[in-house]
């Protein structure tokens, strides 16, 4: 089912595409070009980031924009839904950890693991400019694929989650059903 959107809302979703490219890029300049003058972002899971131009420059800089995944990243949307001043992306993000992720795993060496989570971002937006970011994604689960922690006994999974979201025929876990994914 194809949404249609309006001509102010097309803008929203143009703004937050091309600031993604620009982080997956490399591009530090257009990324803070789509910010506000004063802008945060966070990640909920691990509380890292930025608040202000300059501390979400430097977490862009220092930790995430040109430095977002491993090359064999893929992206795969699952919702976007879009207000009158913000966007929220449901989206699975898949990779092998293969380089350091700071933003995600700060202080983990590269597994060589292959990971696949959900990720939510909600982007606020005014004047055409993004003022924050917040996203969220469930670190047990990240944890778990790449073996710094065991599910066994645990109510967490690993990748079984972000499965589920791009197929929602897959079932559902059970009560004392274990996590088929182990480290």
């Amino acid at each position: 089912m194809q949404t249609e959107y309006s001509e102010s809302e097309l803008k929203m979703i143009h703004l937050l595409e091309r600031h993604v490219n620009a982080e997956i890029q490399g591009d530090l300049d257009t990324t803070m070009e789509t910010m506000s003058e004063d802008p945060h972002l966070l990640n909920i899971p691990n509380m890292m980031g930025g608040n202000g131009y300059e501390g979400v420059r430097r977490f862009y800089k220092n930790h995430l924009v040109g430095k977002f995944f491993p090359p064999d990243v893929t992206m795969e949307r699952v919702s976007l839904t879009v207000g009158s001043n913000q966007i929220v992306e449901e989206l699975v993000i898949g990779f092998t950890h293969t380089v350091p992720i700071d933003w995600l795993l700060p202080d983990v060496a590269p597994t060589g693991k292959r990971v696949a989570i959900g990720v939510v971002v909600i982007a606020g937006v005014q004047d055409n400019k993004l003022t924050h970011e917040h996203i969220y994604w469930d670190q047990a689960s990240v944890l778990v694929q790449v073996g710094l922690l065991i599910s066994d006994g645990l109510p967490v999974c690993g990748s079984e989650s972000a499965q589920k979201l791009l197929n929602p025929s897959i079932p559902n876990r059970t009560l004392n059903q274990p996590s088929r994914n182990r480290p």
